[in-house]
């Protein structure tokens, strides 16, 4: 299976008055939230389903029963969902971010999501925030210029901005406090290994790309 998609990249509508997505429940993490209208949705497609083992089969149902008046997405491989921050709405807040779980590790999320980031800006947000809760998710957002606030959410989320600087130390900032926390031993091999190399290249940073 080849490490790269073709994808095209998406956005489906704006907050808030987005799109119900249907994802299947065993391949996309937090499938259920993509089915809630108040967020704007943007996807990735990928042309052919195939080439990435796609099998939805036409009458099955999620464990729940939800959405099922909506056909599954069948192309879709990764999809972000986001909404206007309460207080500030120059702000955009990534909320939900997921990718097939056929099609993860090429690069698609921080793709996904500095496509998300230009057409936010396009649009006129000041900026981007999101809340992240593991080493992963915070080094694919590094890679699309997010950076760590020094804040986190009552659920002890790290809380990532979008623009920021590329300083080492912020980038160490966030990991370290990853690691006071109790991970599986693939988060904490990963969060070791980064903490030694220091932070990767911001390919999809457009300040650096």
């Amino acid at each position: 299976m080849s490490n790269s998609l073709d994808v095209t990249l998406e956005i489906c509508g704006w907050p808030p008055n987005g799109p119900r997505l249907r994802l299947h429940h065993e391949r996309f993490s937090y499938a259920g939230k993509f089915v809630m209208s108040n967020t704007g949705k943007a996807v990735a497609r990928v042309s052919d389903p195939t080439a990435i083992d796609v099998d939805h089969p036409a009458g099955e149902r999620d464990p729940a029963g939800t959405a099922t008046d909506l056909p599954y997405q069948r192309d879709v491989v990764g999809a972000v969902a986001f909404n206007e921050d309460r207080t500030d709405p120059s702000t955009l807040w990534l909320r939900y971010v997921t990718v097939d779980r056929n099609a993860r590790g090429r690069g698609l999320g921080p793709r996904l999501i500095a496509f998300v980031r230009d057409a936010a800006l396009e649009r006129g947000y000041d900026g981007l925030k999101i809340a992240v809760n593991n080493p992963y998710a915070y080094d694919a957002l590094w890679k699309a210029g997010f950076g760590f606030t020094g804040e986190t959410t009552g659920l002890a989320e790290l809380v990532l901005a979008y623009p920021s600087e590329s300083a080492e130390g912020i980038y160490r900032r966030g990991l370290e406090r990853f690691a006071e926390r109790d991970l599986t031993d693939g988060e904490r091999s990963f969060l070791e290994r980064r903490l030694e190399d220091g932070p990767p290249g911001r390919p999809y940073d457009v300040n650096t790309s």
